[in-house]
């Protein structure tokens, strides 16, 4: 496996992962948690999520291996589930639902599935077929900033974009992954027919 660094790949992977873990989006559930009393450690939450998600790039395509499934068949399905999250944040409709367990605000619901969840998996192994792995950890990284930052901050962070602020950013970032669901079905479906000729 050749490994190579593209600055170019790291920052459409960071867009795209930024927009499915919607960090901004959830600042509403991580306030709800804090008026419920729950401690969250914002170390602790970007550290697993970290490794959860490394680990997954990783294993998950020996999964896929394991059930016959390749790259490009999955980046397909994942072009789908981007697809709905994409129209799940443009038209406010809730399609995924948060129904985990609530006793651990640190890992759950944070961790998983919020951050490190079914739509980050499916979007890493979806990025796996267009770039390369290097690129997509450093893009996971720069995002587990962004996540430890405004866990960290979180009250800083919604007076200084304000609720309209991060309404608009959902709706925005909802935008980027309907087009990237666009482009990833189009670019692996061709590579799906080629297989079958």
């Amino acid at each position: 496996m050749e490994i190579y660094f593209s600055l170019r790949e790291v920052l459409s992977a960071f867009i795209v992962l930024f927009a499915v873990i919607d960090i901004l989006g959830s600042i509403p559930i991580i306030l709800g948690l804090k008026e419920k009393n729950k401690t969250i450690n914002a170390g602790q939450a970007a550290f697993f999520s970290f490794a959860i998600l490394v680990i997954f790039l990783f294993v998950g395509q020996a999964l896929l291996a394991f059930f016959s499934v390749d790259i490009s068949s999955f980046a397909v399905a994942g072009a789908l589930v981007i697809l709905v999250l994409g129209c799940e944040m443009i038209f406010g409709v809730e399609i995924f639902k948060n129904d985990g367990p609530t006793d651990s605000a640190t890992l759950v619901p944070l961790v998983f599935p919020l951050i490190a969840g079914a739509a980050s998996f499916t979007t890493l192994l979806s990025l796996r077929a267009e770039y390369n792995v290097l690129n997509i950890i450093l893009a996971v990284a720069l995002n587990m900033l962004c996540v430890y930052f405004v866990l960290k901050k979180v009250d800083y962070v919604q007076r200084i974009f304000g609720k309209g602020g991060v309404y608009v950013m959902r709706k925005f970032f909802g935008i980027i992954l309907l087009a990237i669901a666009v482009r990833l079905f189009t670019s692996n479906l061709s590579a799906l027919l080629e297989s079958l000729k």
